[in-house]
């Protein structure tokens, strides 16, 4: 009777593992940094924490042409690509661009948006400071931990300090602060920070150049996904969802204070 329970038990629990392996067919695990409106951010939604924003409309429309459900992860920008690799999550879609070190370790779509070139956010009082890169030698500039923008800040802004953290948030309240000179950041994302907080601007120095942003992927796609977010893509472009989606973001950032 013994080894008869411990077979059905063992059989149950197969079970229960072919279960949840077939509805994890059917989903979707998508991660971003939410901490960079206006394309992914946490709102308040008829009382409820919902991460909004460009890509995550983006993120939704490929699930839906997928015929799919969205699950979507919330990870600290400098930890997606390995959770890619970890296999524990499917797509990354936050504000990222392909650069010859993520291509080594992840497969990338074909561009969805490309953005102004990057942007110095700097304090408003200090703004006066700041006519050229050169100013910013021997000064503490802010980047996201991971992106493109601490690559930015090392080897265009020469002399100045990096400081490298995890969220934009706490960034801007490095800067805020006087804990550092200025911060790094993609425009639109520049941009919204100094709509809506009246002590911060955008500096007058340019910085690089634009990249467009693509959707990540585990590296050879094992799942074949791919095929299907390049033709959502397509047909977001063709549809004009791609803008109304920027327009929504912005609009909600903006009435939401991110």
């Amino acid at each position: 009777m013994k080894k008869l329970a411990l077979l059905l038990a063992a059989m149950l629990l197969c079970t229960a593992f072919v279960g949840c392996a077939e509805k994890n067919e059917n989903v979707i695990v998508y991660g971003t940094s939410a901490d960079y409106a206006p394309y992914e951010f946490h709102t308040l939604i008829d009382g409820k924490d919902t991460i909004v924003g460009y890509d995550v409309s983006l993120a939704k429309y490929i699930a839906k042409e997928a015929g799919k459900e969205l699950e979507i992860k919330d990870i600290g920008f400098d930890y997606l690509i390995q959770e890619l690799k970890n296999g524990t999550i499917d797509m990354v879609i936050a504000a990222m661009e392909e650069d010859p070190d993520r291509a080594k370790e992840a497969d990338f779509s074909d561009p969805y948006y490309t953005d102004e070139p990057p942007m110095i956010l700097v304090r408003k009082a200090d703004t006066a400071n700041y006519k050229a890169i050169a100013d910013f030698k021997d000064k503490t500039v802010g980047a996201q931990a991971a992106t493109t923008k601490e690559d930015l800040v090392t080897n265009d802004m020469t002399g100045a300090k990096l400081l490298s953290l995890t969220t934009v948030p706490d960034l801007i309240n490095q800067l805020l602060f006087k804990k550092c000179d200025a911060v790094v950041l993609d425009a639109a994302v520049a941009r919204q920070y100094a709509e809506t907080n009246p002590d911060l601007v955008v500096s007058e120095v340019a910085l690089g150049v634009a990249a467009p942003y693509r959707v990540a992927v585990k590296k050879g796609d094992p799942k074949n996904l791919l095929p299907t977010i390049n033709a959502a893509i397509a047909k977001a472009k063709e549809e004009g969802l791609l803008v109304s989606w920027m327009d929504e973001a912005v609009k909600l950032s903006e009435s939401t204070g991110n």
